[in-house]
């Protein structure tokens, strides 16, 4: 039977969310992706949710503390020079990148989903990683509150 090794199943069901998104927002922006951030973690099983983020300034950290509050866990890419030490520690792993290895597309390779806290403006970084992963056929979720502004 496939699947089965000496009588144990062997079968584990994960669902791998990365995350991207815009840095400079407004405090009240903030507050609003914060909110939707938990809401659509929460949307998921606790068991099997694993957030993968690259730590950045933002919601690219707002999103990892709302996996981790949730009770999934965390996987980290790359990171910033001097990612949150509190969240790096909780990581379950942490995926380092080799020079000249894109970033959006080591995050893509790792994912089944996307969300990009995105304004929908084109050239942007973000606009780039939703078109990458569109282009894969990775399901994007869009945050991007009424009311949201870059700072």
């Amino acid at each position: 039977m496939a699947g089965l090794v000496a009588g144990y199943f062997s079968w584990e069901a994960r669902m791998h969310i990365g995350v991207m998104g815009h840095r400079g927002l407004s405090d009240i922006t903030e507050m609003l992706v914060r909110g939707e951030l938990w809401k659509l973690v929460t949307g998921y099983q606790t068991y099997g949710l694993v957030g993968v983020s690259p730590l950045g300034e933002g919601p690219e950290t707002w999103f990892a503390e709302a996996v981790l509050e949730h009770g999934g866990t965390l996987e980290v890419l790359g990171g910033p020079a001097s990612p949150p030490a509190a969240l790096l520690r909780q990581a379950r792993a942490v995926h380092r990148l080799a020079p000249g290895l894109d970033p959006v597309d080591s995050l893509l390779d790792l994912v089944d989903e996307l969300v990009a806290v995105w304004d929908g403006e084109p050239g942007t970084p973000v606009a780039d990683a939703v078109a990458a992963a569109e282009s894969r056929g990775i399901y994007v979720h869009t945050v991007w509150p009424a009311g949201s502004a870059r700072a």
